[in-house]
């Protein structure tokens, strides 16, 4: 479901879906046997998907079809309780902070982005301004909007851990700053497990200065690995080199421990098999957590029409990289905040979930 997509017969049904932005996209929270995930609903490939879903029942239940025969049950979660209210200066909650999965609270704070500026150096895959652009959000959430709603969705909504991301600034700490800021506010106001996403800032010292604000793991994404992809594909983000990256890895692992940096990766690009299983390789070896996720594309971006990898493809890349994460004591149940932890854009945790046992000596 994750590489065709959903067709939904009630597009209504449970939480709001997202159009755009920054993260999941054009996706909606499915939970099936209990796991929830993100399966995309408002691509060109979910239009055309063999995946249908019925309208919810009065529980949220909906039937799941695959080219017409009924194949199991899945539900939807509810709109959040934190969404119907406004910050102290009048702006929507759901303006600053959105659901991820069923518990995890997820904000791109400076909704704007250095890379974003022409789409000629701008990710191809991004959607940063698209839902600032509609009015879903604003250009920069403050420190005490974020700690406002923060507060608010672990109260209301039971919310277990949160995702801070930003669009790249053009200063040397890459974002570093703001999370700082807005770290500091939140854990203020409520103990809720953080992870900050920035590009590698120009100095190290921004990793102690993260931690010491009370972010708990780090994302540092690398999206595409191979250098000629990622000149074509993210020309402006490519200033910043692989090795620049995995310098930065070594750096902050022993900042925020092993298993608490991860990075993200879209798999379906261009990248190999092998290349992917090589790159894990090296950052488990680090003690970086490699989150592959199958790509999928965004309505209105230059790769909207970009083909989303195959389950066969997805499977012979997470089933590999799950031994491989066991193999180096990395888990996603053991990252205390972010992508990783949450898992709902990939199935690699649940390959790590069907990983058999280690048998104790006698």
């Amino acid at each position: 479901m994750q590489s065709f997509g959903i067709r939904l017969a009630d597009p209504r049904a449970g939480a709001a879906s997202r159009r755009g932005g920054a993260g999941p996209s054009d996706h909606k929270a499915v939970t099936i046997d209990g796991v929830t995930v993100m399966v995309p609903v408002h691509t060109a490939t979910a239009f055309d998907s063999p995946f249908t879903a019925s309208t919810p029942d009065a529980q949220g239940v909906s039937e799941i079809s695959c080219e017409g025969q009924k194949i199991g049950r899945i539900s939807f979660p509810p709109q959040p309780h934190f969404y119907g209210l406004k910050t102290a200066d009048g702006v929507p909650y759901s303006h600053i902070a959105t659901l991820h999965g069923r518990d995890v609270l997820a904000t791109t704070i400076l909704q704007t982005c250095i890379r974003y500026q022409s789409r000629t150096k701008s990710c191809q895959f991004c959607a940063i301004g698209q839902s600032l652009a509609a009015g879903r959000t604003i250009a920069h959430k403050t420190p005490a909007q974020l700690a406002e709603v923060a507060k608010a969705a672990v109260e209301l909504d039971g919310v277990k851990h949160m995702v801070m991301t930003t669009g790249t600034p053009p200063t040397d700490d890459r974002g570093a700053a703001v999370l700082c800021d807005s770290a500091r506010a939140i854990k203020a106001a409520v103990n809720l497990p953080i992870q900050g996403q920035c590009e590698p800032p120009a100095a190290d010292i921004w990793f102690e200065r993260m931690r010491d604000a009370g972010i708990d793991s780090l994302g540092m994404h690398l999206e595409v690995v191979t250098p000629e992809l990622r000149a074509r594909i993210m020309p402006g983000k490519a200033s910043v080199p692989v090795e620049r990256y995995m310098t930065a890895f070594e750096a902050a692992v022993p900042v925020f421990g092993r298993g608490q940096v991860s990075t993200y990766i879209l798999a379906g690009l261009g990248d190999t098999r092998e290349t992917l299983l090589s790159i894990s390789e090296r950052l488990v070896a680090i003690g970086v957590y490699p989150f592959i996720v199958p790509f999928i594309p965004i309505s209105g971006t230059p790769l909207e029409d970009h083909p989303s990898p195959s389950p066969d493809f997805m499977a012979s890349v997470l089933e590999p990289l799950a031994q491989m994460l066991k193999n180096g004591g990395l888990a996603s149940e053991k990252v205390k905040a972010g992508c990783a932890k949450c898992g709902a854009c990939s199935a690699l945790s649940t390959f790590e979930k069907l990983l058999k046992p280690v048998r104790e000596a006698a």
